[in-house]
């Protein structure tokens, strides 16, 4: 019962709030209302990822990946009338926390969209109250099939949220392409599976199990972990003996980092491999020598290999700006660019229409433009349409990309 009232009262303020921030979006006109045309009207751009703590990392790429975006909008005008703000909020990899984010942006009458958040846990707890405001949200991350195609997505696909997005693929196409690789490539035909029971984690290893088994290798044993474990002692004697050559990983980098070390120190010689949530230089700086041979599948094509991102990559490195661009800032920086173009397509001279979230969101559906990750546009889900992906292994203490491609699965 407790929990009943409790999600209760989450809806009646999650739809309080909505109202009274359109509200608040539709009297905007009569403010501006006979200001000078120089005056320019400032749209905040929210952002809501770990920047702080588990995860922050990557987290702060997205950060910095859109705000890149915001600069390069206002120094090129490229919405005549505005000025366009960053607004970056911490969810510590928490989803109540990016649940009171969510609230907090769509309370600002000045936020016309959302990037972030990174975990696809996070998502969860944070799409309707973006869909009660009618405010767009693009992670640059959540790869969770069922945050975009609902929650029996492999029998009937349904979209419960029109104002969520994504510019990361799925891990549909993840799972599968690993779990190709792994078998066919790699040769490997025993593998130990762990997952860190979260959204993304857990999703993850359950599909690269089953494209694992499906292409005819043995999954000998599976176990978990919980966020924030140090100690893998009995599971490292666990994966020792069950004769497994290859372990697979479904979570962040935070767990596996200190996982591989202790396997390998342990004397199990055999490559750890991973999701995107893993593909950073931190994982390689922490693990060390043990890191090395171990792998990551992560979306699209490495970010230094495009063209259309060497002005990033350099303004990124030379701002200093923390965190790992190579991850997703490419990918941030295009879901901040598809909420720029979106609203320079609803906000004439500075006016704001009363609807203008709305107007927003159908602006972003329609979408098609050659963004810094390749072509940036949404099917009928809100998934990208960009299916790249890429298989990185540790080399010589680098990550290094030895495969590019795309993965069909059989359903």
């Amino acid at each position: 019962m407790i929990v009943r009232h409790r999600s209760l009262l989450i809806l009646t303020t999650v739809l309080t709030t909505g109202a009274l921030t359109l509200t608040a979006c539709g009297s905007r006109d009569d403010d501006k209302e006979g200001s000078s045309s120089d005056k320019k009207t400032t749209v905040v751009i929210g952002v809501d990822a770990p920047l702080t703590g588990a995860n922050s990392a990557t987290g702060l790429g997205i950060q910095y990946g859109a705000k890149i975006a915001v600069d390069d909008a206002n120094k090129n005008n490229t919405v005549p009338g505005v000025t366009f703000k960053l607004v970056a909020k911490d969810d510590k990899a928490q989803p109540a926390t990016g649940q009171q984010n969510a609230t907090a942006l769509v309370a600002d009458k000045d936020v016309l969209g959302v990037v972030g958040p990174l975990n696809s846990g996070v998502a969860t707890q944070m799409q309707q109250v973006f869909a009660t405001a009618n405010l767009v949200e693009i992670s640059p991350s959540n790869t969770a099939p069922e945050l975009t195609q609902g929650k029996n997505w492999q029998t009937d696909k349904k979209r419960a949220y029109k104002t969520y997005f994504r510019t990361a693929t799925t891990d549909a196409l993840q799972g599968g392409f690993a779990a190709d690789y792994a078998y066919n490539t790699l040769k490997k035909k025993k593998v130990f599976v762990v997952d860190d029971k979260q959204t993304y984690g857990a999703g993850l290893a359950k599909l690269f199990t089953a494209g694992f088994k499906d292409a005819g290798g043995k999954v000998v044993a599976t176990d978990h972990v919980n966020t924030g474990d140090r100690d893998f002692s009995t599971l490292v004697t666990k994966i020792k003996n069950s004769g497994a050559d290859l372990l697979y990983y479904g979570g962040q980098y935070d767990e596996s980092q200190v996982l591989t070390k202790q396997l390998k120190e342990a004397g199990a010689d055999i490559p750890l491999f991973g999701g995107d949530g893993m593909f950073t230089p931190t994982y390689i700086k922490t693990a060390g020598k043990a890191a090395e041979g171990d792998l990551v599948t992560s979306i699209g094509v490495p970010v230094d290999t495009l063209p259309a991102a060497k002005t990033f990559v350099d303004t990124y490195k030379a701002k200093k700006y923390p965190g790992d661009y190579g991850t997703y800032g490419a990918y941030a920086y295009d879901a901040a660019t598809a909420i720029i173009k979106a609203v320079g397509t609803v906000v004439k001279d500075g006016k704001v229409p009363s609807d203008a979230r709305q107007q927003v969101v159908d602006a972003v559906q329609k979408t098609s433009f050659d963004g810094l990750s390749g072509k940036v546009a949404f099917d009928e889900y809100g998934d990208t349409t960009n299916k790249q992906l890429t298989v990185y292994q540790v080399v010589k203490g680098e990550w290094k990309s030895v495969k590019s491609g795309t993965f069909e699965p059989k359903n």
